[in-house]
Formats: structure tokens, sequence, C-alpha cells
């Protein structure tokens, strides 16, 4: 077990703060550059193939609240799902392994084109199924997704001697910048398909859904050609013949071991947060702050704009983060601006019409987008620095909070007001921001400690 405060090793040390950036290989090395092709082969593949398929379900999502509204459908399907994604994610990190990241990729894939199907004849028998299908799927794709991207992320720095913590905050900022272009890009399809009919009802549904189908298939056959790329000294899938005492033990420890392990604990309120504040944008923000301003049609409007920030300030976010310090500062700026949104909506905004009101609606999404490029950047590098041994327990561990966390806001937004839900989220951005703040301070000292 990993010590609380103390890294692995001192290439571990390293990781987090300082090492020399350069030293690539000599430009005539034809293999080494083909293994440099590979790698960010491998990074496009997979940001476009994440691009196609949540252009369709972030779009998808965000019209739940409003679509659906027939005994609270679409709110509650999403609370089933993230509930199952939160209990599917428990074990993910065992699936992961025992699949290989490709093929859990694969896997997560096949929920989300069925939730959007579903969504064609959205029923509580076609939404929920698709719902609790789609948490199992969830869970998989995303250890798959954090745990090939550090993977491809340590082999590069590895072959190029690059400083491990630049490149994975680059990967991660070219990964998060176009993932999050899915929410301009499947918003403006929602925007321009979408019509407000008489009585509050909405055309174009059936032709949204079937278009966002298709782009999760072009999604689905992209992921087809990545690169088997696992952790290196891992053989892949290592479970098939063990006993199934050996393997329930196995699942036991990945479940475990990182709750032992205190940099965890005090990242975990940053990880609960970050769902908190997405959960709070795709409902609260959408049905409360949009709708009723613009109509059921603005949403997508407004969401692209959201969607457009998030990608700009995931790319230079990624491209800013170096190590431990860089994560802390981007990190605080992500949480001011987030919190002086809350504390607006709280003591100020009051429905605008006109101009002006539209202004202070795109003003609060793009900084709302730039809050979430900066949490789900820096969360992802922040893991991959600080857990090596143990990568997919931590992305398990970063979705198991954050889905449950949405889980709770999809549940409770039926029942309680705007104004409540503000002053929750105002104290969750408190409490993640101050336990993150103690974690640099450790980590910084027991760095400290370990270079005299």
């Amino acid at each position: 077990m990993i010590e609380p405060f103390e890294f692995e090793n001192s290439k571990a040390m390293e990781s987090v703060d300082t090492r020399d950036e350069e030293a690539p290989l000599v430009v005539g090395d034809n293999s080494a550059i083909q293994s440099q092709n590979n790698h960010t082969r491998d990074v496009y593949i997979l940001s476009f193939a994440f691009l196609f398929i949540f252009l369709a379900y972030g779009a998808a999502q965000n019209l739940q609240s409003t679509l659906n509204t027939e005994e609270a459908l679409g709110t509650t399907s999403l609370g089933i799902l993230y509930l199952s994604f939160t209990f599917f994610s428990l074990v993910a990190s065992w699936v992961v392994r025992l699949l290989g990241s490709k093929n859990a990729l694969l896997l997560g894939t096949t929920g989300y084109w069925l939730f959007i199907a579903a969504n064609l004849k959205a029923t509580w028998y076609t939404m929920v199924p698709a719902s609790l299908y789609l948490g199992f799927a969830a869970a998989i794709i995303w250890v798959g997704q954090g745990t090939y991207l550090t993977s491809t992320a340590r082999s590069h720095a590895s072959d190029y001697n690059l400083h491990e913590g630049r490149v994975i905050g680059n990967f991660n900022g070219v990964f998060w910048g176009m993932f999050g272009g899915h929410q301009l890009v499947g918003n403006l399809i929602s925007l321009a398909l979408l019509r407000d009919g008489a009585e509050g009802s909405t055309s174009g549904t059936t032709l949204l859904f079937i278009v966002f189908l298709c782009s999760a298939t072009l999604g689905i056959i992209l992921m087809c050609f990545l690169q088997r790329r696992d952790s290196k000294g891992e053989a892949g899938p290592q479970y098939s013949s063990n006993t199934l005492y050996a393997s329930v033990i196995s699942l036991s420890k990945s479940v475990i071991t990182p709750l032992l392990n205190v940099r965890m604990i005090l990242v975990i309120p940053l990880m609960a947060y970050s769902g908190l504040q997405q959960a709070f944008v795709w409902s609260e923000f959408t049905k409360y702050v949009v709708t009723p301003a613009l109509g059921v049609s603005g949403v997508g409007g407004t969401m692209a704009v959201y969607g457009a920030c998030d990608a700009i300030c995931s790319l230079a976010a990624g491209r800013l983060t170096s190590g431990l310090k860089s994560i802390t500062l981007i990190v605080s700026v992500g949480a001011f601006i987030q919190a002086i949104i809350f504390l607006w909506l709280i003591l100020n905004y009051s429905g605008t019409s006109g101009v002006l009101g539209i202004l202070y609606l795109i003003l609060m999404a793009a900084l709302l987008g730039i809050g979430d490029g900066i949490f789900m950047t820096q969360l992802n590098a922040l893991l991959g620095i600080l857990f090596k041994s143990d990568t997919e327990g931590a992305f398990a561990q970063l979705k198991v909070w954050q889905s449950a966390s949405i889980a709770v806001l999809f549940f409770l937004s039926p029942y309680i007001s705007l104004q409540a839900m503000l002053l929750i989220m105002l104290v969750a951005i408190l409490v993640a921001y101050g336990g993150f703040l103690v974690l640099t301070l450790l980590v910084e000292k027991a760095f400290f400690s370990a270079s005299l």
C-alpha cells in the first residue's frame, strides 16, 4: 500500500514538480518517430470518438428535464442512470483490468447508443432499462478512458525522456478540449432541428435523435482503430484463470485500497463537486434559468456557448499544466469563477428580457463552461500524476464520486428550489476547494522533506 504522504519512488516525486523537460530522440530514429506518431494518433482517435458519441449523448441529456417532463421521466431516468453509474464504478477498475482498456472502451460505447435510441420512444419501459445499462457502460468507458490516456502519455514521456506531468497535462488538454466541443456541436444541432410549438410542445425530436444515433455510430467505428495500449508492466487481462475467491479478493482491494490513501480522501470532495457542477448545468441551469427566458429551443444555443468555452479552456488548461503547483493555481481560478456565478444567481440575478437578458445567460454559460474545463482537465492530470501504481483504481474512484453526486442532484431536483440548490453548490465548492488545498500542502511538504 502507498504510504499517505510518500511517493512510491523518486520518479514519482519528479513527476509532481520539477524535472528537465527536454531530450527528444534523434531525428533520424524512424522507430522513435513512428512511436510518437502512434501516441498522438491514438490521442486524436480517442478524442474524436468521444466527441461523436458525446455530442449526441450530451445534447440528449441536456434536454431530458425539458422534453421528458411527464412524471419527471427525464430527471428520474438520469438519476437512475447515475445511481447505476455509481454502483458499477466500484467494480469498473477490475473489469477494465480484465478486458483491457481498449475492449472496455468498445463495450462502454454500446450503452450510449442504446440510451439515445430509447429517446426515440421515451417511456418508462424504454428509458429506465436503457439508463440502468448506460450506468454500467459509462463506468467502464470512463475508467477505460482515463487508463488508456494516462498509459499513452506515460509511454510517450518514457520514450522521449520528457516531463511526465507535462505530457499527461498536454494529452488531457487535447482530449478534454475536443471533448468539450461536444456541447458546442451537439447543442448547435439541437438548436437547428428543434422548434417550439404551441402550448409548450416541441417539434423535430425524432429527426434529432436519428442524427444523434448516426453520430454515436461513427464514434463507435472510430474507437475500433485504437491500438491496444495498457500500462507498462501490465500484462493486460490477468484474471481469467483465477479462482472465484481470488477474483473477489482482487475486486475488494481495487475498491478499498484507494480509500486507505490520505491523498485520495482529500481529493474526493473535489471529485464529488466536479459531478455536482455538471449536473447543475444539465438540470437546474437549463430548466430554471435558460428555459424560462429562451424556451426549450434556446437551451441548445446557450449550451453551445457553454461547450465552446469548456473546450477552449480545456485546451488552454492542459497546455499550462506541468505539475502540482500549476494544477493548484488553475483549480483556484476555476473555483473562484464558479463561486461567483452561484453568488450572482443567489443574490442579484432575475430574468431580464431583451438583449441584456440574453447576454447575461451567455456570460453565465461561458463562465460555467470555463469552470468545467478546468476541473475536468486538472482532476484527470492530478490523478495521473499522484496515483501511478493504481491508475484504474484512481479513475474508478473519480467516477464513483462524480456519478454519485450527479445522481443525488437529479433525485433532489424535483423537490427543492433553485435557491436551495445554489446554497448546496456554494457549500460544496468551499468544502472541495478546502480539501484540495490541504492535499497540495501535504504533498508539497512530503516532496520538500524527501529532497532534504
